[in-house]
């Protein structure tokens, strides 16, 4: 559990980053996926999105847009939002906060997006910190699917969204050939299984309604 849904202490540590978004009196979820764009995944999860006219928040690595822009605008031109995952997959443990601004900043001049979530939500609180004076809003999230694992298999992957999901939950998939098996028989009976337990679907707010919430909650 201390992976798939981060403990509270944990997300003490960043007061100011979302990782639950609730909307009075409508049961809310996050779809979000990390790492891509890249041709063997996401036109995949994009027609999967599609069949079930869903909307979803991808927080792309800079240089996988660099290389496949074509793929970056499809994935605005179907409606869904984009976020800054770092030019290259940085983490923020093992880097230090300028560097990693340094390369949030790169992959902002091609991802346009306020929206920022550190590569394997590591990060240390002067990151968080210099991050927010940049202007980025840090999105972390309250259920990681493990997808990405190789000791996960897909049921256990399509089980822990079953197990950890709840109302207003940010819920991460990703877009990357290290999910592929995982993902492709997951996210479609998890979407299946989200829906039969009455979930809206909704896209990250835009940064002023985060920063200002009228609607929508900050929860941790």
């Amino acid at each position: 559990m201390l992976i798939e849904q981060p403990p509270h202490f944990y997300r003490l540590l960043f007061p100011e980053a979302r990782w639950r978004i609730s909307i009075p009196g409508q049961k809310t979820v996050y779809l979000t996926f990390d790492d891509g764009p890249i041709p063997e995944v996401t036109p995949w999860v994009l027609d999967l999105l599609d069949r079930y006219n869903i909307k979803a928040t991808f927080f792309c690595v800079g240089d996988n847009v660099r290389k496949y822009p074509d793929l970056y605008r499809q994935l605005l031109g179907k409606g869904h939002l984009t976020g800054n995952h770092t030019f290259n997959h940085v983490q923020g443990w093992k880097s230090r906060t300028s560097f990693l601004l340094k390369n949030a900043n790169k992959a902002a001049e091609l991802i346009d997006s306020q929206l920022f979530r550190p590569p394997h939500g590591h990060m240390r609180v002067p990151q968080n910190l210099a991050l927010r004076d940049a202007g980025y809003k840090v999105i972390m999230w309250d259920v990681v699917t493990r997808d990405y694992s190789r000791f996960m298999n897909p049921q256990q992957v399509l089980d822990n969204v079953k197990k950890y999901t709840r109302d207003g939950s940010i819920i991460v998939f990703h877009d990357s050939l290290k999910a592929e098996k995982n993902i492709k028989y997951a996210l479609p009976r998890a979407i299946e299984w989200l829906q039969q337990e009455g979930y809206a679907f909704e896209l990250i707010p835009d940064i002023n309604s985060i920063s200002l919430p009228a609607r929508h909650t900050a929860n941790i």
